[in-house]
């Protein structure tokens, strides 16, 4: 299937690594022309240099800390005036600590907020208004499937994700009859950089070694694994196809049909 996004333009903000590099690269195998932003330079530009050199299409690197507006509106302004417009914005940057509340400080708290939240909060202030202008759009949100699935270890990331699910839903029916459509994709656990980290806290909460904390994420997936950085982009990538305008004001969750967070599991298992 053709998905008439060649010489789309679009924002993928986190895009030196993870998903939202595989979702820029992606964009680009299909002829989009993508802006991305990280905090951290040389692996942003590396991204952006690989992904060009792949691809042939361009690539722009903008650094920029999300959690900052000014930087959040610098990245927006900068990608529209390198692109000439912006077609698809992809918000993606962003963690939030994991962790019971008794272990969770003001600061986890905050900063899981401020990046996860906020930082799309900041850039659709800003895209909004230039989509608007230019008569359609569309947004795909990343977030995560703890903001429909809650786990007791999840709380803080979601938390952040909930507020981001109701806001993709809130401004899908605000600006449909400008032509901007809005869409959420809750991934679960995806085998990404971050991966080991995330499963070495698990392992220190749970008290196990970390060769069995890595075994019970897919334990928790009926699939029996966990998805791979190319399944969650090639998704993002269909639904910023305008083939799929009408999918508008919804979430899809890729999570393997997961029911229960693996650290819930693992907590009903040894009640």
């Amino acid at each position: 299937m053709e998905l008439k996004l060649k010489g789309k333009k679009a924002l993928v903000t986190g895009g030196s690594e993870g998903i939202g590099k595989g979702i820029a690269r992606w964009l680009a195998r299909e002829g989009v022309d993508v802006a991305i932003c990280g905090r951290r330079k040389e692996p942003l530009e590396k991204a952006a240099a690989d992904i060009a050199g792949e691809t042939g299409r361009n690539i722009v690197a903008i650094p920029a800390d999300l959690t900052k507006n000014a930087e959040a509106k610098n990245f927006v302004e900068q990608g529209h005036k390198a692109l000439g417009r912006i077609d698809i914005m992809v918000n993606n940057a962003g963690a939030a600590p994991g962790g019971v509340i008794e272990h969770l400080t003001e600061a986890d708290w905050e900063r899981g907020l401020q990046l996860k939240f906020m930082g799309y909060v900041r850039c659709l202030r800003y895209v909004l208004p230039i989509m608007v202008k230019q008569g359609g759009g569309r947004v795909v949100n990343l977030i995560g499937n703890d903001g429909v699935k809650p786990s007791y270890w999840e709380i803080c990331p979601g938390a952040a994700n909930a507020a981001g699910q109701n806001l993709t839903l809130s401004l899908a029916g605000q600006y449909g009859k400008h032509g901007i459509s809005f869409v959420a994709v809750n991934p679960g656990p995806v085998r990404t950089e971050r991966w080991a980290g995330l499963v070495d806290a698990m392992a220190r909460d749970m008290k196990i070694s970390h060769e069995e904390a890595d075994t019970l994420a897919p334990s928790s997936i009926p699939m029996g694994r966990i998805a791979e950085v190319d399944e969650v982009a090639q998704l993002v990538v269909m639904l910023a196809s305008p083939l799929m305008e009408m999918v508008n004001g919804t979430m899809i969750e890729i999570d393997g049909g997961q029911d229960k967070p693996l650290m819930d599991r693992f907590r009903d298992k040894n009640r």
